[in-house]
């Protein structure tokens, strides 16, 4: 049995920042203006018009303060330093040299408002990464403007509406077909965009049936959306098939790849005959994540769509790269301008760092690993994998069921899920709403996690489900060892209470206090 940690984050009695300080604290104290500059702009140089009528609402705070109050919310926040078996989102180490670069002002103080001719070096990075993911794809244009997955996915509904408006066919082209276990970005952007959507249900295989997709399929077909393998794991080896069934009634086929890591360099969607795929920067391709923020879920395509892609696009005309934005059938921006730069660059250093060879055996890592950790699992009595009478090995994640569990202690996955923070480790993913598997977990340890670090997670988890049989109170009720004990969300609900802003709380306090006097 692996050594537990004996773990407690770290708990300061810490207000806000709006509440610190005094009058007269100072982070810098600026020098009066040099006698020349005085004269010339005079006494108050901001005209009348535009200056304050009373004092901003801010903290007066030494810099050392600021540093040492933020120091104490990074010791509170339970990050990815522990084990994070972060199933779905490939979730990787970020690498600080990455992260130093786009610091550098060539990346930081650089505005996509410049001219062109001032951002050649970061053009040329956005144009050389299209070509290694070409290469990964097959595909023959990339563009990074969509802001994560479900941008991308969004992205090829419009492209689908340009290319079959562009025909003539838009009015008869209403229907896109995708399966149950799709990612939800996929029928839910497909909605947005005015397609009827047809979900496939999951059968003996763990997924649809060839016999039932082109059941589905017809004339009014505009697009099919897919992710392969999906969130439990299982590859659908009738792919083939599935994109030619659909290519018959003359629909376009999107490969949804944020299951990306276990069969990168292993397969090409141009080559399964797909006409575009998406790949999610900040999860397969070493960006960060950073909890929902920066993201970018670069959207490939065949030449046949290139024409109607989200415009600018990166070109290279000559020695020169460009913006082309003269693209008179382009869907229009998806989102403003032309990508998140600097995820963009770290998941170009990341590709570089990784060269071919590296990919392919991130890819042959991130499957051994998962199959480990399948083998490990099965032996814990109460769990149950998704799609138990599929026996075949899984790709780099499996959905596993804590079903058992939650008959028997009333324990489910989110009590579980929380006191595994009180060991060190990240709570787990879930999945997506609604659960099609009941009390469900998604680890996935992909290339970055050692031996020792998957052991020391499903150590974790059995102690936990040992708790939840003898002492189910002491689960229920975590996390302990956390600043923070059980989060309710129900004050998030009610808009009288939470505050985004602390003008709102201000007010929203005074409310309450002026209501409660009355």
């Amino acid at each position: 049995m692996t050594r537990l940690p004996n773990f407690h984050a770290a708990k300061w009695d810490e207000p806000v920042v709006m509440e610190l300080g005094r009058p007269g604290g100072r982070g810098q104290l600026f020098p009066a203006p040099e006698a020349e500059i005085a004269e010339a702009v005079g006494d108050n140089p901001v005209p009348e018009a535009m200056r304050r009528k009373d004092r901003p609402v801010l903290p007066e705070i030494t810099e050392f303060e600021a540093q040492r109050h933020y120091l104490h919310l990074s010791q509170m926040t339970l990050g990815m330093m522990g084990v994070s078996l972060f199933g779905t989102c490939t979730m990787k180490y970020n690498s600080k040299t990455s992260e130093f670069a786009t610091w550098r002002p060539q990346i930081a103080e650089v505005h996509p408002y410049q001219h062109p001719d001032t951002l050649q070096g970061v053009l040329e990075i956005m144009h050389d990464f299209d070509g290694i993911l070409q290469s990964l794809s097959g595909m023959d244009q990339f563009v990074f403007q969509p802001g994560g997955g479900a941008d991308a996915a969004y992205t090829m509904t419009a492209v689908a509406r340009a290319y079959w408006a562009d025909r003539g066919q838009l009015g008869q082209r209403t229907e896109m077909v995708t399966s149950i276990q799709a990612h939800p970005c996929n029928p839910a952007t497909a909605a947005a965009a005015g397609f009827t959507v047809i979900n496939l249900p999951l059968e003996e295989n763990g997924y649809p049936s060839l016999e039932a997709l082109k059941a589905a399929l017809s004339e009014r077909t505009a697009l099919i959306m897919l992710n392969n393998p999906d969130d439990m794991g299982i590859y659908n080896p009738e792919i083939r098939e599935w994109v030619q069934a659909a290519k018959d009634v003359g629909a376009l086929c999107f490969y949804d790849h944020a299951n990306f890591n276990g069969v990168m360099g292993k397969l090409s969607a141009r080559e399964l005959g797909f006409d575009a795929c998406m790949f999610m920067l900040h999860k397969t391709f070493g960006a960060p994540k950073a909890g929902g923020g920066p993201a970018v879920g670069a959207f490939g395509c065949s030449a046949e769509l290139a024409p109607y892609m989200p415009a600018p696009v990166v070109a290279k005309q000559g020695d020169r790269y460009v913006l082309d934005e003269d693209r008179p059938k382009s869907c229009g921006k998806i989102r403003e301008f032309w990508g998140n730069v600097p995820q963009v660059v770290k998941a170009y250093a990341w590709a570089r760092a990784m060269g071919a060879e590296g990919i392919q055996l991130a890819s042959d890592i991130s499957v051994v690993a998962n199959n480990y950790m399948d083998h490990r699992l099965a032996k814990l009595p109460g769990i149950e994998r998704s799609n138990p009478d599929v026996t075949k090995r899984r790709m780099e994640m499996t959905r596993w069921s804590l079903a058992p569990l939650h008959e028997e202690t009333g324990i489910g996955t989110v009590e579980i899920a929380n006191r595994m923070a009180d060991y060190g480790i990240d709570p787990w993913w879930m999945s997506h709403e609604p659960w099609i598997v009941p009390q469900p977990f998604t680890p996935e340890a992909g290339e970055l996690w050692s031996k020792e670090d998957i052991d020391l997670w499903i150590d974790v988890l059995a102690k936990i489900m040992q708790e939840a049989r003898e002492n189910p109170e002491l689960v229920r009720t975590a996390p302990h060892n956390q600043p923070i004990a059980q989060v309710k969300g129900d004050a998030f609900e009610n808009p009288s209470k939470w505050a985004m802003t602390w003008r709102a709380y201000l007010r929203k306090r005074d409310q309450a206090a002026a209501q409660g006097a009355a």
